[in-house]
């Protein structure tokens, strides 16, 4: 250890002392050891700011590292592991609803190899609002052309496509609401909703598959629509399942069984429940209902699930309790989350929104924002070792090419970028509001504030101030409340009955249910907002106060705090309008890659010359290494 130390101290000296003479023995046995101890981040260019923990590691006697702290990312997979890439992704795409991480966008990062993620949120209305849009350029025509039973793809469209789109100041039909057991037409119309979704972001405008690898991203929370979103999922081979905003510990098992069209069932929260509540779904039925019961005999693929974690706790009481079947109970890897990153986060430990008492107050900043405090924070040494061989990313605030390298010199596979992909030009967010938070953006820095209150679910959310959307209190206090789209609707018990409620609806509405009215002060409606975000508001069917017309909903814009990183891609045309492309927030984070490792190489240019045959061996391995990095990083920014 104290000759490991001392190498610490003089390979710096030494590996350019080295390379310029290539004779004193000294340094060749110093740059061996170093090499053996630390491989080529021993020579890291100085421009790398390594994370603490990583600078601590860094002398940790070489027994005491684990076996997977050297192998490349994709062989950390592990045997146990499923449909597992080639090449593990250094980028996950995240995934953001509703309909911001678009089909368009997730294509788009998976033509260039890594993970592009769809939103599974409220994918059934989505297809829905856009058929009645006239479904513009025929894409979910084309999607749900390529369903293996035309008779439910057909049943969809007599219904709710409308030839040259509904008139603009009529309302969307509606679809029925979840609830514990849901019709044939609901589970429909989710299964090819999220079908339709995936298999577009997995095929070329001609109907041609891409060879990628697509996600879906489902929040826990919204319970109801999970298994049928799930397996709407896997007919059109979805390759990876994430899923955060809750612990999804029965997701790993459903995914399994799912595979063998098996009936699953998920554990529902219902509020003062004197007994336990499930839903179900079941894939036979479902085919047999629909008149095509042989579709049930295939089987399907198994995807990937990453769950979204934000401790080294909740990851290994799922390594743990999770329902999967294998070593890792059906875990495939994980991101962490920090609550930096946009929409849902984790409260911070010990915090509870309590609105009758009002106790979380203590826990609030200046602004009124949870404040997050070294309890929040995730040691990575100690998740390493908790998760074994297991690939991870790291996700909020991590849009940067330094920030990459911190992860994979710390033995993670990668990171997870949302807010940077969610204004680019492939994204679903509509235009209008994308075009004003890039001028905004281009002038100013904007805010992003953590409500504790936003959501129905209970978790912070993070709202992007923005005028003209429901993050302005008086447009949230102006908007009709009404509850039409119920996805965060929370279940409850009362006489032996089982309804629905959810603190963003009409207070007298919710009050009749037992709520309590403390619990609807601040509360937003996510549903409409966020569907507004993807432009397909809902015309209500109130008005604003002194208005005519019906109510149109408006946008709830959530982001992470890094919003104003996208002006780093920004670019301006001839007609003042602002944009960027995914593929610019790839080469960015792969490109100042790229040039990291290019410096890196310079300090081998010599290598061949070493007179020590074993010192010039080693010299020219880790210069193949290097190219061989470079190499994948070209390979990743052509595609």
């Amino acid at each position: 250890e104290e000759a490991a130390l001392a190498c610490d101290l003089l390979v710096p000296f030494n590996v350019v002392w080295i390379l310029d003479t290539m004779r004193v023995m000294l340094a060749s046995w110093a740059l061996a050891a170093a090499l053996a101890l630390h491989g080529a981040d021993a020579f890291s260019p100085s421009g790398v700011q390594l994370p603490a923990s990583r600078l601590t590691s860094s002398s940790m006697p070489l027994a005491a590292r684990p076996a997977a702290f050297w192998a490349p990312a994709a062989k950390r997979a592990g045997a146990t592991q499923l449909h597992m890439a080639a090449t593990v992704p250094k980028i996950i795409q995240g995934g953001m609803g509703v309909q911001v991480s678009s089909w368009k966008l997730a294509r788009e990062v998976g033509r260039k190899g890594e993970l592009g993620v769809i939103s599974g949120t409220a994918m059934d209305v989505v297809l829905l609002r856009w058929l009645q849009e006239g479904d513009p350029g025929g894409v979910y025509r084309r999607a749900l052309a390529a369903f293996p039973d035309q008779g439910m793809a057909q049943r969809c469209l007599a219904k709710y496509f409308v030839e040259g789109g509904k008139e603009k100041d009529k309302p969307y039909r509606p679809l029925q609401m979840w609830v514990m057991e849901p019709s044939q037409e609901l589970n429909e119309i989710s299964v090819l909703g999220n079908y339709c979704e995936v298999w577009l972001a997995k095929h070329n405008d001609d109907s041609s598959p891409i060879d990628s690898v697509i996600g879906i991203n489902c929040l826990t929370k919204i319970q109801l629509p999970v298994m049928s979103s799930l397996y709407g999922a896997m007919l059109a081979e979805c390759d990876y399942v994430l899923m955060g905003a809750g612990i999804p510990m029965e997701v790993p098992g459903i995914l399994d069984r799912l595979s063998r069209n098996e009936d699953v069932k998920m554990a529902i929260d219902v509020d003062d429940a004197v007994t336990g509540y499930y839903t179900h779904f079941s894939p036979k039925n479902f085919w047999t209902n629909s008149g095509r019961p042989e579709l049930a005999d295939k089987a399907v693929k198994r995807p990937n699930f990453l769950p979204i974690v934000s401790s080294v706790l909740l990851a290994s009481a799922m390594l743990k309790r999770a329902t999967g079947e294998g070593p890792t109970r059906g875990i495939q890897g994980f991101v962490i989350e920090f609550p930096t990153a946009g929409g849902h986060n984790a409260p911070p430990r010990g915090f509870k929104y309590d609105a009758t008492t009002g106790s979380h107050a203590l826990s609030l900043n200046d602004k009124g924002e949870p404040i997050y405090g070294p309890k929040d924070e995730v040691d990575l040494v100690k998740f390493k070792n908790a998760v074994g061989d297991l690939p991870f990313y790291l996700a909020g605030y991590y849009a940067r090419p330094e920030k990459l390298q911190e992860v994979l010199a710390l033995g993670g596979a990668g990171v997870q970028v949302g807010t940077s992909f969610a204004f680019s030009e492939e994204s679903g967010l509509w235009d209008q509001a994308k075009q004003q938070v890039l001028q905004q953006i281009a002038n100013d820095d904007l805010v992003v504030y953590t409500d504790p209150v936003a959501s129905p679910t209970g978790f912070p959310f993070k709202v992007l101030e923005l005028d003209g959307s429901l993050s302005v209190k008086d447009n949230y206090e102006e908007r009709p409340r009404v509850c039409n789209l119920g996805y965060l609707r929370t279940a409850y018990e009362k006489d032996g009955k089982l309804g629905y409620r959810c603190a963003s609806e009409p207070i007298d509405d919710y009050l009749k249910k037992g709520g309590d009215k403390s619990a609807t002060e601040g509360r937003k409606c996510l549903c409409n907002g966020l569907m507004a975000n993807a432009g397909v508001p809902q015309v209500s069917p109130f008005k604003k106060a002194g208005e005519d017309s019906r109510y149109v909903e408006e946008t709830l814009i959530t982001a992470g705090d890094d919003v104003n990183q996208v002006r780093k891609y920004m670019k301006q045309d001839a007609n003042g309008r602002w944009s960027y492309s995914a593929n610019d927030v790839i080469d960015y984070l792969l490109g100042r890659f790229k040039d990291e490792y290019t410096n890196e190489l310079k300090l081998y240019k010599d290598a061949d010359a070493a007179e020590d045959p074993k010192v010039k061996e080693m010299l020219l391995a880790e210069k193949a290494k290097i190219e061989s990095k470079i190499s994948g990083v070209n390979d990743q920014i052509a595609k």
